[in-house]
């Protein structure tokens, strides 16, 4: 008779050892990053590949989903095109649909490339994308380890024709 005591109050002391370790490890919620050093004029906001931020004092929502194409010239090769790097940002209002804006290391019109991009009467402009790629392992090596800085500037609301 003890021995099934023992046995069932183990099996409960494990039962509630893993209920306790699944709740920190699926935590999900959604970071809040407090903007308290960041003015609204200009500051760079820094993400990770994959990591999504609801920035309060903009009242968005920015995930920098990954680097779609990087065809900077690599460090240590001569190139005669200086190449660019494409971020896909996706930013959402708290009362907007996400939009995924496609950002560039250069304003080319020509091939649809552009540093900035409107959303909710914000401009968002690329800052940097980092690591640069090198020659060893190119653009492909860095999949999944890009860092990018974004600033956000207030523009105000379009006038409405009448």
């Amino acid at each position: 008779m003890i021995h099934k005591a023992i046995i069932l109050s183990l099996g409960m002391l494990a039962l509630a050892s893993c209920n306790a370790q699944k709740e920190t490890k699926t935590s999900t919620k959604t970071p809040v990053v407090e903007t308290k050093t960041m003015s609204k004029e200009g500051s760079v906001i820094y993400f990770n590949e994959g990591e999504n931020k609801f920035l309060k004092e903009y009242d968005m929502n920015v995930t920098f989903k990954k680097v779609s194409e990087d065809s900077r010239c690599p460090k240590g090769v001569h190139c005669i095109w200086a190449g660019a790097a494409v971020a896909e940002v996706e930013v959402m209002g708290t009362a907007t649909r996400p939009v995924t804006l496609r950002l560039a290391t250069m304003d080319d019109a020509g091939k649809n490339l552009f540093s900035s991009a409107e959303f909710n009467d914000y401009t968002i402009s690329l800052a940097e994308i980092t690591p640069y790629p090198n020659a060893e392992g190119g653009a492909k090596a860095l999949n999944g380890k890009y860092k990018i800085g974004i600033r956000i500037k207030e523009t105000g609301p379009k006038p409405t024709i009448r």
